[in-house]
């Protein structure tokens, strides 16, 4: 028997793959928690990414529910050209070489989709393969020719990935096809499109400008899995919109013992500039599989809720797991559990301006959750135009329930993103009178309102342009 979803603050992200692609299987998702579905496309073709978008939006007009889509683009992956024998072993102290060409002549010859792979390696470059489980260190290199020695040995497969911590790479970070594929999510309508292997502020530049010259407003996500990244961690955060901390290839271009505390620096420093984070990779991973999570898996993600992340995201659990219903739920009924022990901590009462919102919005945003908290209201409505004032409201991490509403489709689902957030479809918005009575019919028909009960709401009366300069408190007639 199914579980009905827990209310919690914090988002889960599930990612679309064979195993939940019919508008009745994404149907369940979301009603088991699912607020974000990702489409990745480093696998499948265009034709497959169009019908699971389509099934997305079924599966959100069934339930009656806002949901995000998140287009995730490959970025430059490099991997493995076919291997002379399939699968390799890579015994310890065993040499191999990477030769120019996609045709290995022996089982000691490995090639690569990157052309420039063999011009840009040096001597003692760690090369790390089969995500980090095999690594080889650089000998030395000729011309056409870069000589490795393995030094932590396992299997190899034919089109894995190549990780090169510390390398200095020239390869751009977008291929022909994410700029294509780019394209078509902003043409789509794709609410967040994410860019892997980040590695400066100018990336971050590069796609958002590709996007609006296509029409998108989608938020951009920045994947931090790079070194150089993380050199430049600041000056990212502040660039981008969200924050994904992509920790399968974070945890081979780093010491993986490092990754734990790198996970908890992005989180701080999302804090510190109001994006939204999302922590991905191995959440649940046993439960691609199996019916119940490791101790381990349950605690890391009780971990991210209490290290302040707004999303953890699923990944083959739900794409090609054996029942992504059962992970969503379990997801959900760890994040609810966890999030009881932080509802008795202080909220966060800072006042950080946010780029690109109206200093007076944010202090009329951070004195309506004072005043809530003062009169034990039991509502937050939040009336916005394009959902950064909901994630001001959002970052103040307190557990007064809070709903966004907005005459936009796309800034709900967009809020789908922002913890504690619940974007509510078809009020009306630029109607005052209107929308509190629709608030209060909604309230009262799902049990969240009783006569007496108190509402602040989050407006703007248009004195200032663009400017939510107003916060009114209703009481339930």
């Amino acid at each position: 028997m199914s579980i009905i979803a827990k209310e919690t603050r914090t988002k889960i992200v599930a990612t679309v793959g064979p195993a939940c692609n019919s508008p009745e299987q994404l149907a369940e998702l979301i009603e088991a928690g699912a607020d974000v579905f990702r489409i990745n496309t480093a696998h499948g073709e265009r034709s497959d990414h169009e019908q699971t978008l389509a099934s997305i939006r079924a599966a959100s007009e069934m339930t009656n529910r806002p949901v995000a889509t998140l287009i995730d683009l490959a970025g430059p992956k490099i991997r493995l050209g076919e291997l002379f024998e399939e699968p390799t072993t890579c015994h310890l102290g065993t040499e191999f070489r990477f030769v120019r060409g996609d045709e290995p002549k022996s089982a000691n010859e490995l090639t690569s989709n990157y052309e420039r792979l063999i011009h840009e390696l040096s001597a003692n470059d760690r090369v790390m393969l089969a995500d980090g489980t095999v690594s080889m260190i650089v000998v030395s290199k000729e011309h056409d020719t870069v000589l490795c020695q393995v030094t932590a040995a396992g299997i190899i497969r034919s089109r894995q990935g190549i990780n090169l911590p510390g390398a200095k790479l020239s390869v751009p970070a977008m291929t022909p096809r994410d700029l294509d594929n780019a394209k078509w999510a902003a043409k789509a309508g794709a609410d967040f499109v994410s860019l892997s292997f980040v590695r400066s502020p100018v990336d971050i530049m590069q796609l958002r400008d590709l996007l609006r010259a296509n029409g998108s407003s989608a938020m951009v996500i920045a994947k931090i899995e790079k070194p150089q990244a993380l050199d430049a961690l600041d000056e990212i955060v502040a660039i981008t919109d969200a924050v994904m901390v992509a920790r399968g290839d974070l945890g081979v271009e780093i010491d993986i013992a490092e990754t734990p505390i790198v996970q908890k620096r992005i989180i701080a420093a999302c804090h510190k500039h109001q994006r939204p984070v999302i922590v991905a990779t191995q959440m649940l991973d046993s439960m691609t599989h199996a019916s119940q999570p490791t101790r381990a898996e349950a605690t890391d993600v009780a971990n991210a809720i209490f290290d302040g992340t707004d999303a953890c995201m699923l990944s083959a659990e739900t794409a090609v797991g054996d029942h992504p219903r059962l992970v969503v739920e379990m997801m959900n009924r760890i994040m609810y559990v966890t999030e009881q022990q932080l509802r008795d901590k202080p909220s966060d009462d800072s006042h950080n301006e946010v780029a690109g919102i109206h200093p007076t919005s944010t202090a009329v945003v951070y004195g309506a959750a004072q005043v809530a908290r003062r009169i034990d209201a039991k509502l937050v409505v939040i009336a916005s135009k394009s959902g950064i004032t909901a994630l001001v409201k959002s970052k103040q991490r307190d557990f007064i329930p809070s709903v966004g509403v907005s005459n936009n489709d796309a800034t709900l689902r967009r809020m789908c993103l922002f913890w504690g957030i619940m974007p509510l479809a078809g009020a009306p918005v630029s109607d005052q009178v209107k929308l509190r009575e629709f608030i209060e019919s909604w309230g009262r028909s799902t049990g969240r309102l009783n006569t007496g009960d108190q509402i602040v709401y989050v407006t703007g009366n248009n004195i200032i342009s663009d400017t939510h300069n107003m916060m009114v408190v209703d009481e339930v007639k």
